[in-house]
């Protein structure tokens, strides 16, 4: 008899990637089955089994073809006239975070949990972030392995 997941059970993981010299679309793909949880084996689609995961150097975030001149981000404000247009340059320029976030945002499945998910990513422009006790952990358990 299969057992059902419960909330109790699952355990977070946190990973941490650099972005440098990535490509983005290859970068999203690899982030979002591990917000997901896809990777356990215990995963189910109603619940966030997913692990923390931070992302560094997002300024340095590359983009295949033309799509360094061509690409575009639209927001709009709801107001007649409030359609708003940034570049890829001047979006990378201004807030490179954002790039990888909506990347990511736009290929999880829309649903209720997407906030949840979204929540366990942290986005960083520069190689510092906040989350350095978060990964001695891991390094120390390597160390004792090596030994």
């Amino acid at each position: 008899m299969i057992k059902a997941t419960k909330k109790s059970e699952i355990k977070r993981g946190w990973h941490l990637i650099d972005a440098k010299g990535e490509i983005l679309g290859r970068l999203a793909t690899k982030v979002v089955p591990l917000l997901l949880g896809k990777n356990k084996p215990y995963f189910v689609r109603n619940l966030d089994c997913g692990d923390h995961v931070v992302i560094i150097n997002a300024g340095d975030i590359k983009v295949t073809g033309k799509k360094e001149q061509q690409k575009t981000y639209q927001s709009f404000s709801g107001y007649p006239g409030g359609l708003r247009e940034i570049s890829y340059a001047q979006m990378k320029e201004r807030f490179p975070e954002k790039i990888i976030e909506k990347a990511i945002r736009n290929m999880l499945p829309k649903n209720k949990l997407r906030d949840c998910w979204m929540g366990k990513l942290h986005v960083f422009a520069g190689s510092e972030h906040n989350y350095k006790d978060k990964f001695k952990e891991i390094k120390k358990e390597s160390k004792k392995e090596e030994k």
